[in-house]
């Protein structure tokens, strides 16, 4: 190797990523033990929900929430949301986010109902969450801390709280931004589509 060289130049390469990740627990790795409180939640959710904030006008949207794991203490989640219409005819796409869902491990390395949530999102935003198991089918979370861009609208905080109710995924998101105290600004019902 010569000085002009990276340290990797003329190893071998590696193939495709090789450790599997799915939102299905009949396939792929073993939960970890840690995650038994967030089972629930693993798979793929669509549905519909309403937005609507004092400082934009109101809107119906379309989503997908998919929850998996890869056999480590965390899930990984991404969501994905279009507008549409009043007959769910999609608009555009609208905004995404992912992030990793995070129980709180004991000193003897055994979960909690204590939960951390991180988010990121295209527009500049990311949110450290932290929460509670409140049931084994219900989970709320506050913002610890935001982080964003320059360019970014401003936010100084949230409050989320999920459900699973008749086998669907509901969830309310509070938001603090842009001069306006907390308040909702969004709420869906997602079917379980997969896993």
């Amino acid at each position: 190797m010569t000085d002009d060289q990276p340290p990797w130049a003329g190893l071998a390469q590696v193939g495709e990523y090789p450790y599997e990740e799915t939102h299905d627990l009949r396939q792929g790795p073993d939960l970890h033990p840690a995650l038994l409180g967030l089972l629930p939640l693993v798979g793929v959710w669509r549905g519909r929900g309403q937005g609507d904030y004092p400082t934009i006008e109101g809107f119906h949207y379309g989503q997908e929430v998919r929850f998996s794991h890869d056999g480590r203490p965390f899930l990984f989640y991404e969501s994905r949301a279009w507008l549409i219409d009043e007959d769910a005819n999609p608009i555009r796409p609208a905004q995404r986010e992912v992030g990793w869902w995070r129980p709180v491990l004991d000193g003897e390395g055994k979960a909690t109902d204590e939960l951390e949530v991180i988010t990121s999102a295209p527009t500049g935003i990311v949110e450290l969450y932290t929460g509670v198991a409140r049931t084994t089918t219900q989970w709320q979370m506050a913002t610890d801390g935001v982080g964003r861009t320059g360019t970014a609208k401003e936010v100084r905080g949230g409050q989320r709280l999920y459900g699973i109710v008749d086998g669907a995924l509901l969830y309310t998101f509070d938001m603090a931004a842009v001069g306006q105290p907390l308040q909702v600004h969004l709420s869906a019902r997602l079917e379980r589509v997969a896993g």
